[in-house]
């Protein structure tokens, strides 16, 4: 007799534990390891879904006590037993129910009705068939003539290979029965071929085969070596804009699959899958797919099934690609690894490019990933030599990095100049449309309206504890304070800037709809194009929107994030950012290294062809070390002057944090429970406690947020902190009306 430890799908901690069940005669050969199967469970046997984590012949309990499974689900993908183990591991590592964590390894939800392809092949020759065609034509059945005498006349290759039957329905205009009757005189035989969605069948064309230049050379065959060796290792490569780690990407993951293996290569978001599954799919045809969100339900399985079956090699996509059932993975590549997309925005709340590392490490796989504006964890592990390090300091081909100039918006306005757009912005706008050259406007909306600012001065308020902006909070409709959301430090909203006395202060923003209206205006010979959440909906947003852009169909582009990652226009010579340094007062001890990635990104558009790029980048704060080293490109300068910022206020990735969100409809309830996780996490001499406080949201939906934070540099003392919080709440009966999240160094 076999036994299954199953995991009940209910995410609620008392119950977050196997419950072992027999398995059914007959139900052996369905049963396995990542199943999904009903039970009964609890004392009125409620049929429950849950997911088989193990199967053994030895039971836990009498076997008169043990119930039987009801019956075997039809579900997706199974999940594979290592993707269980992983699951496991993000449960320990960043805190949730294992059943919310095989949800997250889980890469389609539930079995979706397959597409099928019905093919009519001939039995006899062609003559031969004529022949009939005719006989059945003098006996006036003329349905069964038609077909005969349409497959007749189509060409051999078509003839002998078979033909569509749906479209000799079509031609000829008979029914099934028809072609059935046919098929039991032994004329003709039929063939059902389940055929797969392809979302990406619609590419077409050769990749032009770059031929790599020295240093990019050297780093493919340094990770291929290793690989080839047997050895197993975790690479970052860093290389500034334009300098090719795209094709170094291809070369290695070629030569991995030459060998047998499969390969996931992970991109931060929709946006960036339009030209690199193109260039992909050109180069290795249709042993490649994609899958992200805007796939329909039956795209997504299709392609999932196509990878666990074997027919494609290679998983473009965002974050869930990482999960894809390959039965032989050997390199997972993440590129834009800083990218904050990798982070889960949900419980369990992990990070990709950690969860990569270590499903590699479990398969025996390699992990390479790529930035020309690393995250600080990535460099900092790098430089102690948890990462091998490669540099690539130029951009290929002839390219150059772009001209940047940084305009003073202090002095704009001092200069009267109440447009968005600065003097010299303007001025490098039209001398583009004269050329016939393309314009991309960044607006950097990181932290819109969050904070406050003085437009005379750029002063914004921050807090003197934790180098952090101070965020606004409203009351009965008017803000009337500014508060930290880590320490809770608060002072009332000022009515005239602290620093210059201007009364030109209040919270900034400015949408990519107002800056296209005030292009149009501006510029009314341009053609524009926007590209924001409202102009990209729907599966082909955001292709549409690059591809026209890419066919030289507009001169300006104008977006947020999106349209600075990744891609590559060679006619784009001019960027322009509007406010850079707005990301700064984000109230995020992250702020800086993010405004230098979006600012050197966004740069980095320009100037990727032949044509020299320019940048005009607009600031508040133009000396600010972020926006100044962005400006130069000068990865390693931002680098050490943000990590000894982060040394002496003990954040990552010289130390970590856990954050604990306690929420409840009782906001009494909610704060009580936090001071509590509080003191529990001061129990441990090495961490330091700040909070609780009121979450940056810290009401929604009725339900009030508190959160508390703990800074260590052991990561192990953390997740004990952590696994303490947990065992208290499955243990207490009071708080039963309140709910915790964990998350691990705040990505986000």
């Amino acid at each position: 007799m076999i036994f299954a430890d199953i995991i009940v799908d209910i995410s609620v901690k008392s119950l977050d534990r196997t419950f072992q069940y027999k398995v059914p005669p007959g139900m052996e050969k369905d049963t396995r390891i990542g199943s999904l199967v009903q039970v009964p469970f609890g004392k009125g046997n409620r049929p429950l879904k849950g997911y088989v984590v193990n199967l053994s012949s030895h039971p836990v309990y009498d076997i008169s006590r043990i119930k039987e499974i009801i019956q075997v689900e039809k579900q997706g993908v199974a999940v594979e037993s290592h993707l269980l183990s992983l699951a496991g591991w993000i449960k320990e590592n960043y805190g949730s129910t294992m059943n919310n964590a095989i949800k997250a390894v889980m890469p389609v939800k539930k079995e979706v009705k397959g597409q099928i392809k019905r093919t009519v092949y001939p039995l006899v020759e062609k003559k031969v068939m004529e022949g009939m065609a005719e006989e059945f034509e003098k006996k006036h059945n003329s349905a069964r003539a038609r077909v005969l005498f349409y497959l007749s006349g189509i060409e051999d290759d078509i003839y002998y290979n078979g033909a569509d039957y749906s479209i000799i329905i079509k031609e000829t205009g008979v029914s099934k029965a028809v072609i059935d009757g046919l098929e039991k005189k032994g004329i003709i035989g039929t063939d059902l071929v389940k055929k797969y969605r392809n979302p990406i069948e619609s590419a077409s064309g050769d990749c032009p085969r770059h031929k790599l230049n020295d240093r990019q050379k050297y780093i493919a065959d340094s990770i291929l070596s290793d690989y080839r060796d047997g050895i197993r290792k975790t690479y970052l490569i860093y290389g500034v804009t334009g300098s090719g780690k795209t094709e170094v990407y291809m070369n290695i993951i070629e030569d991995v699959v030459a060998q047998g293996k499969q390969a996931v290569l992970l991109i931060p978001e929709i946006a960036l899958t339009f030209q690199t599954v193109n260039r992909f799919y050109k180069r290795f045809g249709d042993r490649v797919s994609v899958v992200h969100s805007r796939l329909s339900a039956g795209e997504r399985y299709d392609q999932f099934m196509r990878a666990k079956e074997g027919s494609i090699d290679i998983m473009i996509g965002p974050r869930t690609a990482l999960f894809t059932p390959f039965p032989n993975l050997g390199i997972i590549v993440v590129d834009e690894e800083h990218e904050t997309s990798y982070q889960s925005e949900t419980p369990p709340k992990y990070h990709a490019r950690e969860v990569a590392v270590q499903r590699a490490a479990m398969l025996g796989a390699s992990v390479v990933l790529g930035s020309a504006t690393p995250s600080l964890e990535s460099y900092y592990r790098a430089l102690k030599g948890e990462y091998k390090l490669f540099k690539i300091e130029e951009r290929a081909g002839n390219a150059v990095l772009p001209e940047v100039h940084i305009v003073d918006l202090r002095k704009e306005f001092e200069a009267k100049n109440y447009s968005i757009f600065s003097r010299k912005l303007e001025l490098s706008i039209e001398e583009r449309l004269k050329k016939h050259e393309q314009v991309i406007i960044f607006i950097n909306r990181r932290g819109y309206a969050g904070f406050i600012s003085c437009r005379k001065c750029g002063e914004t308020a921050g807090c003197p504890h934790c180098s952090v902006s101070l965020k606004p909070h409203m009351h009965k409709g008017v803000v009337d304070r500014l508060k930290c959301h880590f320490c809770g430090y608060e002072i009332p909203m000022p009515d005239k800037c602290p620093s210059c006395g201007s009364k030109y202060i209040g919270t900034f923003g400015i949408g990519t709809q107002q800056v296209e209206e005030a292009v149009r205006k501006k510029f009314p010979q341009a053609r524009t194009l926007r590209m924001d959440a409202d102009t990209t909906a729907g599966k082909e947003g955001h292709g549409r929107i690059l591809g026209q852009f890419g066919r030289g169909e507009a001169d300006i582009l104008i977006g947020t994030q999106m349209i600075v990652k990744g891609h590559d226009f060679p006619n784009v010579t001019l960027v322009g950012i509007i406010a850079a340094d707005l990301s700064l007062n984000t109230g995020d001890y992250r702020a800086a290294e993010r405004t230098y990635q979006l600012v050197a990104q966004a740069a980095g558009r320009a100037g990727r062809g032949g044509k020299k790029g320019e940048v005009v980048l607009q600031a508040y704060q133009p000396g600010h070390y972020s926006i100044v080293n962005a400006a130069r490109q000068d990865y390693e300068s931002f680098f050490k002057q943000e990590v000894s910022i982060r040394q002496m206020l003990q954040y990552p990735p010289v130390s970590n944090i856990l954050g604990v969100l306690v929420f409840s409809e009782n906001e009494e309830s909610a704060l009580k429970l936090a001071t509590i996780t509080a003191d529990m996490a001061k129990q441990h001499k090495a961490v330091k406690v700040l909070g609780p406080v009121d979450a940056p949201v810290a009401k929604a939906k009725d339900i009030y947020r508190k959160m508390v934070y703990g800074k260590c540099m052991d990561y192990n003392i953390l997740r004990s902190v952590k696994d303490c919080i947990e065992a208290f709440k499955e243990e207490d009966t009071e708080f039963k009306d309140c709910g915790i999240i964990f998350e691990f160094n705040l990505i986000s």
